[in-house]
């Protein structure tokens, strides 16, 4: 199934109905699957659901009669409410729009659409994987840069939550304008978001109210950087300002690197204008982790801990990437350190950001590094959205449902809101084009990808860069292209499952690290067989 445009969308307003046993008349198929005949009720239905019993309400569902849905004539989903017979909690039934194309958006996705309170699930634009795997329905056509077109859009289509997963969305102002409109985004303010945009910003706010950080300048001249940097010595950490899609960092291990970087990003324009101001920080030795907090504004709550690769080659060489590959639980992260972290840097991030006016609502993604000689953490950087390909673990191991918390998270009531996890662990292993990060060929087949995803219980192929061919081929179009990810009992299992999936897939134009969750795994299972 190829991602639908804007206005060939065909899909239908309520959950499926197959895991549930419905003690009254069950709705008619035709009235879930079909926009050629005009519909319009209002019913219900007492069900029963893992043990509770629930009264589903549903509040006047209704379509258009045309051959194929448009703006102009929607399928319009209405407010629907759970309300559970032994407590007066209720929480409406939301239809959500998931905004990118890549791996995480497919994560968030495959969540959302298990998510019990969430009634459908589209992305835009989505890709040929997300929509292929069933787990929304792409809007390939609608614009992400034009935020009059996504509010059309939501307006017309009853969506009740927006989630923003790329970083250039948000720092162009897109939460700003739906939040204007009235319609609930997951993702913070283009003001907030600078906490990513501008590397300058972070590192001042933690100047400001005291967040552990490397030691750093910023230069927008290359000879008092290059300066700086004599009398720092290698190595040293040259970084871009603004966003580089992860690769505006060079971590030069003699002075020469370090000049050389200095030049390519402030006279050579390699990183255009993200690379007209410069931060040269000091070298942290340790081992990174990855730290998740969702935020409402006022409050933080942990997400499970993940540790991810950024190197392109086994034995973490070569240079950085968007990452190839992670796991999670991270054992490095400890319920101490993540406590230390949630008192020394999220806290005072979300109460600096409050006290400055930009208030933060969506995921605040810390890059961290426990450092070697304190073994204390200290805050590398900020990602003001899920990070990718971290996202992939979470989302599998995620049993609460993730459209509510989110909801929650917008209506500023994360305050006792709890998180439940799946026991054992999750990984992900990144297929990549080669030639990745540098110049890589597109256009390649992939074969074998359902047969992957049934090697072993607990396995799903995210799709980050892939389209269909002429003959229905999924072909590579990016560099990384596929998180093929597992659940386990423990790492090694999930380790297992995750490769045996990888060696499954037949992509000659593909490669991949052996060697993911090396620092967690004994040294007699730290690599993998080749593809």
């Amino acid at each position: 199934m190829a991602c639908m445009s804007l206005n060939s969308i065909g899909t239908c307003g309520l959950r499926t109905f197959q895991s549930l046993h419905v003690s009254s008349k069950p709705f008619p198929p035709s009235n879930c699957s079909t926009f050629g005949t005009s519909l319009s009720f209002t019913a219900g239905a007492s069900v029963s659901a893992k043990n509770r019993h629930v009264l589903w309400e549903l509040r006047h569902f209704s379509g258009s009669a045309a051959s194929s849905a448009s703006l102009s004539t929607p399928f319009r989903f209405h407010s629907v409410s759970i309300k559970s017979e032994q407590s007066d909690i209720a929480s409406d039934r939301v239809v959500v729009l998931v905004i990118g194309s890549g791996g995480r958006e497919h994560a968030l996705c495959y969540a959302l659409k298990r998510s019990p309170s969430c009634d459908a699930v589209f992305c835009a634009p989505g890709n040929a994987g997300i929509s292929h795997s069933g787990d929304a329905t792409c809007i390939s056509d609608l614009d992400i840069a034009d935020s009059s077109a996504v509010i059309s859009f939501c307006r017309n289509w009853g969506v009740g939550l927006v989630v923003v997963g790329p970083e250039a969305p948000l720092v162009a102002g897109l939460s700003n304008d739906l939040v204007k409109a009235g319609i609930p985004s997951f993702g913070p303010s283009s003001e907030a978001a600078a906490l990513e945009g501008s590397k300058n910003f972070m590192k001042k706010l933690c100047d400001k109210y005291g967040i552990p950080t490397a030691k750093y300048q910023t230069f927008t001249d290359p000879a008092p950087a290059k300066q700086y940097i004599q009398e720092q010595g290698a190595p040293i950490v040259i970084k871009v300002d603004g966003l580089a899609a992860g690769k505006g960092v060079i971590v030069a291990m003699t002075l020469d690197e370090a000049y050389q970087a200095v030049d390519s990003m402030l006279l050579e324009g390699v990183f255009g204008s993200a690379g007209s101001r410069v931060i040269v920080e000091e070298y942290m030795e340790g081992e990174e982790a990855s730290f998740f907090a969702l935020v409402d504004g006022e409050n933080a709550i942990p997400l499970e801990s993940a540790q991810d690769y950024k190197r392109v080659g086994d034995g973490d060489t070569g240079p950085n990437t968007g990452g190839m590959g992670a796991y999670s639980p991270a054992p490095i992260l400890t319920e101490e350190l993540q406590s230390s972290v949630m008192k020394s840097i999220i806290i005072p991030t979300v109460k600096g950001m409050a006290a400055e006016g930009c208030r933060f609502v969506g995921v605040l993604y810390a890059g961290l590094m426990i450092e070697k000689k304190s073994g204390l953490p200290k805050l590398i950087e900020y990602n003001v959205r899920f990070g990718d390909p971290e996202c992939q673990v979470l989302m599998m191991r995620l049993e609460s449902d993730l459209a509510q918390v989110l909801l929650a998270a917008c209506k500023g009531e994360l305050s006792g809101v709890s998180l439940n996890w799946s026991l054992g662990s999750a990984m992900v292993v990144v297929m990549a084009s080669k030639g990745y990060p540098g110049s890589y060929e597109k256009g390649t087949v992939i074969s074998n990808l359902e047969e992957a995803e049934l090697v072993a219980p607990s396995v799903k192929v995210f799709h980050a860069g892939t389209e269909l061919d002429s003959d229905g081929n999924f072909i590579s179009v990016g560099g990384r292209v596929l998180g093929v990810t597992a659940k386990g009992k423990n790492l090694q299992e999930a380790r297992d499952r995750a490769y045996r999936a990888v060696e499954e897939i037949n992509w000659p134009g593909g490669f991949y690290r052996r060697d993911i969750g090396w620092r967690a795994l004994p040294q007699e299972t730290q690599f993998a067989t080749n593809l």
